[in-house]
């Protein structure tokens, strides 16, 4: 947890310098799970010693997998099997973790014992009809609240069959939580989606040994099949990487390098719009991690141009949404964001949340049900309430390095559930935030 409730930003130095940001979480919380289920013992580098991967580790440990630390970001883990998972005692505590809460839903609807999900009180708002839904089609018990929000009350001994399912919306939880259903499930399992997501549960369970047919878009599995324990290095986080990426571009004289930065193609959305915005941003020492693809980013200021950002680039950038936010401010003329009404059930509404921050600060946003068109300006000075979503936290301090002011930042404790130490590397580049 940070030291304090609240962060104070203010103008700070050109950023300059080299970082290694921490490991991306949803390779993370895949590798724990997967490794947990394997036959063997698997060794992870690079794991995101966040609060909600711990979390998720910490729900393995409880169905009696055995986990070894040896230092800071590794972990070995010794599998159990995909059918050596014990019953817990007591509810399973998901933290602020969407992705381990839905895709544990997958994993737990076929176990032979009855378990529980409960998360804090940001997750227990978030929907979980759209995954508890095609699970029940599987033939999966979970009942949610009246609202389909948590608790999610997953009932043992189901017996699972595989479907065809096409999702309503894109998403690549609802995605995983289908496919790692469907390891469990008689049949073959497969998903359509109405736009390419993630494909980190795809890559990875490729990697684990398991045969796995997929493209942009699909993805198909047959039940009954085991993992194999194998060793995984986890990529820098680009989400978390993307802060750093954009205040580099809107500071003026800064230069950042950012080492082994996950590139996931279903990830890296932003890269793509700031680059069409005039962003100078280079990709240097590309190589493969886990069947990730990674590299060094070079980010120098450039003088950026308002976009109407593609549509089809934005489920690729779904999490990156509050940083783009502020790079549009630095921007010349507006930059226009439609299909993004995701955003509007992510930890907080997060386009309210920064439609809202930034009018506090002077600026103009015009808010539509699925974007928002955002008018540049210069940045004023005032008090951004962050609703203890660790992205807007993230995407108004970064905002307060071109403030004329000072910039309060309220309830930022969750920024240690993706991003430990981001107040520290912030101001060892530049940043003035205290």
């Amino acid at each position: 947890m940070t030291s304090q409730p609240h962060w104070i930003a203010s103008k700070g130095q050109p950023l300059q310098g080299t970082l290694d940001i921490p490991g991306d979480k949803s390779v993370s919380h895949r590798a724990v799970m997967f490794a947990a289920l394997a036959d063997g013992t698997s060794r992870i580098d690079g794991f995101l010693e966040g609060e909600d991967t711990r979390a998720t580790a910490a729900i393995f440990a409880r169905m009696g997998v055995r986990f070894e630390t040896p230092s800071p970001s590794r972990r070995i883990v010794h599998g159990v099997g995909v059918d050596g998972l014990k019953a817990p005692q007591g509810e399973l505590d998901c933290g602020n973790a969407g992705t381990g809460m839905r895709l544990l839903a997958g994993l737990l609807a076929a176990q032979p014992f009855d378990s529980v999900l409960v998360g804090d009180e940001s997750l227990s708002k978030r929907p979980m009809r759209r995954v508890t839904g095609p699970l029940a089609q599987m033939g999966a018990r979970i009942d949610t609240q009246a609202d389909g929000t948590p608790p999610l009350h997953i009932h043992g001994g189901a017996q699972l069959h595989g479907i065809h399912y096409e999702l309503p919306v894109a998403s690549a939880q609802v995605k995983s939580a289908v496919l790692l259903a469907g390891l469990y499930a008689q049949g073959e399992t497969s998903v359509v989606e109405p736009h390419p997501t993630r494909d980190y549960t795809e890559r990875m369970l490729r990697a684990f040994g398991v045969e796995i047919d997929f493209e942009p878009g699909r993805a198909r599995l047959r039940g009954g099949q085991r993992l194999r324990a194998t060793d995984i290095a986890v990529p820098a986080d680009f989400s978390s990487a993307a802060f750093f990426i954009v205040a580099a571009s809107i500071i003026p004289g800064s230069q950042l390098r950012l080492r082994s930065v996950g590139l996931n193609p279903r990830r890296t959305g932003l890269l793509a719009a700031l680059r069409l915005m005039g962003a100078d941003i280079t990709e240097e020492n590309h190589s493969e991690h886990g069947g990730e693809p990674v590299a060094d980013l070079v980010v120098r200021h450039a003088r950026l141009k308002g976009a109407e950002i593609p549509v089809e680039v934005v489920p690729d950038m779904i999490d990156e949404f509050p940083a783009l936010f502020i790079a549009a401010v630095a921007a010349e003329g507006p930059t226009v964001v439609r299909g993004a009404a995701e955003l509007r059930v992510k930890e907080s509404d997060r386009l309210a949340a920064m439609a809202t921050g930034l009018r506090t600060l002077g600026l103009r946003i015009d808010e539509t049900d699925d974007g928002a068109t955002i008018h540049p300006g210069a940045l004023g000075s005032g008090t951004i309430e962050s609703h203890g979503d660790h992205r807007i936290a993230m995407a108004f301090a970064v905002a307060g390095q071109l403030s004329t002011g000072q910039v309060r930042i309220n309830d930022i404790a969750n920024v240690a559930t993706s991003f430990p130490g981001f107040d520290r590397l912030a101001t060892g580049v530049g940043f003035a935030l205290a």
